[in-house]
């Protein structure tokens, strides 16, 4: 409307529109904003999206031919695998511990309670600790649950965290048993400090973890399959090296220095 409205005084100015996901999840819970996000992405000079699989869902939920660049979101990573701070991680852990980690907003969609049937299969077959970043709607169900478990001990809710990257360093594993996610920044975020991922398989998080190198991934609601995957990394001191290796590799792959030039290009072509 903003561009109709200059264009009317002889001001053209071109739009870009990235698609992140929520624009979908919102028009499946009311499919009265379907005309008005069809229009959005129909008028635009350029639509990016942040996976191959949002793109294929924009298509297939909205009357749109238009052409969309598959541009991923970008971290950047540590230049090594993190070593671990012996003293931070002791603060939540014992040496013989291992830590788990979970970084979310707490809605149902991310399915959070699996993290916790997750955690509490690998605690019985390894001395751990789950830390969990974030906070949101489902907390209180959470800590109930933690208790029905009985393993409320070894359950660390932090609340919201403003750098997470403090949290990943120290983490042996991090999930994401999401019910869908159009990317799955958090699993890339993790992989940039060299922390595996254990996750399902739905949405965009494939095209992020690499299953078998990077970690693994489940269908959705596959606790027993997530938590068998978790204790095979971290009962293998060789295999989680590896693993740790690979996740940093894998994320140079999404840099800053990779990414930007894709918008540029962007910005470029609608600018001619």
């Amino acid at each position: 409307m903003a561009r109709q409205i200059l264009r009317s005084q002889g001001i053209e100015i071109p739009f870009v529109t990235t698609l992140h996901g929520t624009d979908i999840t919102l028009v499946g819970k009311d499919p009265s904003f379907e005309p008005v996000i069809t229009f959005c992405i129909n008028e635009s000079n350029a639509v990016t999206a942040v996976s191959e699989s949002l793109k294929r869902d924009t298509y297939s939920h909205f009357n749109t031919t238009r052409e969309i660049a598959v541009i991923p979101n970008f971290i950047v990573p540590a230049d090594q695998p993190y070593q671990g701070c012996s003293n931070l991680r002791r603060r939540y852990a014992k040496d013989h511990e291992r830590i788990l980690c979970h970084i979310s907003n707490f809605r149902k969609v991310k399915r959070v309670e699996d993290v916790l049937q997750i955690f509490s299969i690998v605690r019985n077959r390894i001395p751990s600790k789950l830390i969990l970043a974030g906070d949101g709607p489902e907390r209180n169900n959470l800590e109930r649950l933690a208790r029905e478990l009985n393993i409320w001990d070894d359950v660390i809710f932090l609340g919201k965290v403003r750098d997470t990257a403090h949290v990943l360093e120290i983490a042996d594993i991090f999930l994401l048993p999401s019910e869908t996610e159009s990317f799955g920044l958090a699993a890339l975020e993790a992989m940039a400090v060299g922390v595996p991922v254990i996750s399902s398989n739905t949405g965009g998080i494939p095209e992020v973890n690499i299953d078998g190198e990077t970690g693994f991934l489940s269908d959705v609601g596959d606790v027993e399959s997530m938590a068998a995957n978790a204790l095979k990394i971290l009962e293998d001191g060789a295999l989680h090296q590896s693993f740790r290796d690979n996740a940093l590799k894998r994320s140079h792959e999404f840099a800053l220095e990779k990414i930007l030039p894709m918008y540029e290009a962007i910005y470029t072509q609608v600018t001619k």
